[in-house]
């Protein structure tokens, strides 16, 4: 007679809030530390988006990032978890508790465990210009579709790169609306053109002034990035 064992968990279900037939965003990074922004962010997702969470996937490190100056994962874990105050919003270790490193092994992974989630990788525009160097980047695509906030120092490059030209025709227009992006078969991707948060306006000023920026001085045209309805921060539960 064959004994079947049940699976061990990789990481606890209630820790991640798991519901069959949920949205949720995937938002990753180092969170070193976690700030306003990130949370702007991820308000906006569950507006537009029409997500039922977001998750914070606060990564032990970062393999494209010098880890001398990076925070303890606690600390870094700690910092997302106070600014997820928010009925909607979880912070989470998930790359510890599986142990993967990249985020392609990480989707896949969570894709496996959570069969009747579907997921969306929410990033800004500086990470769309520099995915290619991530590990096998275009899985990531392959994967789940992709919400790109725009971030005006950023469009420009962003949307002139490898990874636009390599997905062009997965590239969700205005008229179908943002919300339809969660139940696109991927790959499929959109951008998000936000309001910045003034915890990022804040970096892209002092970014500008170290490069010899005036203030008031006029900054270059941008892309004509797709539209979201307003530029007010949004009611997340409106």
């Amino acid at each position: 007679m064959t004994i079947y064992r049940k699976a061990a968990r990789p990481f606890p279900a209630r820790v991640l809030g798991f519901v069959p037939k949920r949205r949720v965003g995937l938002l990753g990074g180092s969170f070193n530390p976690a700030h306003a922004g990130h949370r702007h962010i991820a308000e906006l997702a569950l507006k537009h988006l029409d997500l039922d969470e977001v998750w914070f996937l606060v990564s032990p490190g970062n393999p494209l990032k010098n880890g001398t100056d990076m925070a303890p994962l606690a600390v870094r874990l700690a910092s997302a978890a106070a600014i997820s105050r928010h009925p909607r919003l979880r912070a989470v270790a998930v790359e510890q508790a599986l142990g993967t490193r990249f985020t392609a092994d990480t989707l896949a992974a969570l894709i496996r465990r959570f069969p009747r989630t579907s997921f969306v990788w929410l990033m800004g525009a500086d990470n769309l210009a520099q995915i290619p160097r991530w590990e096998r980047w275009p899985l990531i695509f392959k994967s789940v579709p992709i919400a790109i906030f725009a971030r005006p120092s950023y469009s420009t490059k962003a949307l002139a790169g490898k990874a636009v030209h390599r997905f062009s025709t997965a590239r969700l227009r205005p008229r179908h609306g943002a919300a339809r992006l969660a139940s696109r078969k991927p790959p499929a991707w959109g951008v998000l053109h936000t309001r910045l948060h003034p915890a990022s306006a804040t970096s892209i000023r002092a970014r500008r002034a170290a490069n010899g920026w005036k203030q008031g001085a006029a900054p270059g045209k941008e892309v004509d990035v797709e539209t979201v309805q307003g530029d007010r921060y949004p009611d997340p539960q409106a």
